[in-house]
């Protein structure tokens, strides 16, 4: 597999990628690429609009993840504003702090994924999504992950939030684990480049 550049600064999505897709397979965005402000209304449209400005300052293969939660007490917000729910430059902890205040413990969350793929040499652009259904934890718990992490309980697991669980079960459950399966199982079939 030819080098992929993941776009993004988000140190946490860069380890996560490459343990699901390989060390030596993804490389870190140049410091002198810039993103530009996230503005779709879609995590698709913001993966895409990243993965297609780092392509082409690069000239190589780039994805791109866009993600959030999405709370169905806030009628699917914060959604593709996850990163700024509580301000344009809020830290995790403000964010979390925000959603816990607006949101009842136990109701449901999911967080969504999609990652873009786009190859400016042949022109191949995807996207790959993935989600994970959930619930709100009725305190923070767990060292682990980040962002929402500690308040979101996963679904089909057992009862653990995601910032309790290690990173091959975090891996299993997840939204960006989901989607990252769907990326390798689609590489893995393409001829090599």
């Amino acid at each position: 597999m030819a080098p992929i550049i993941l776009a993004t600064r988000n140190s946490h999505k860069l380890v996560e990628v490459r343990r699901l897709l390989g060390e030596d397979g993804v490389l870190a965005l140049p410091e002198a690429v810039e993103l530009g402000p996230e503005l779709g209304e879609t995590f698709a449209e913001n993966a895409l609009a990243k993965a297609r400005a780092a392509a082409a300052a690069t000239g190589g293969v780039a994805i791109a993840d866009d993600s959030g939660i999405c709370a169905a007490a806030l009628g699917g917000a914060p959604g593709v504003r996850s990163a700024r729910f509580a301000g344009e430059r809020a830290s995790d902890e403000q964010n979390l702090t925000l959603l816990r205040e607006l949101v009842p413990a136990g109701s449901a969350l999911a967080y969504v994924c999609a990652i873009a793929y786009v190859d400016p040499a042949d022109g191949v652009e995807r996207v790959f999504e993935g989600r994970c259904e959930g619930r709100m934890a009725p305190q923070p718990l767990g060292s682990g992950g980040f962002g929402y992490d500690p308040v979101f309980i996963p679904d089909g697991g057992d009862g653990r939030t995601m910032a309790q669980l290690d990173a091959a079960q975090k891996d299993e459950l997840s939204h960006r684990g989901a989607a990252l399966r769907a990326l390798a199982a689609w590489l893995a079939e393409r001829p090599p480049r």
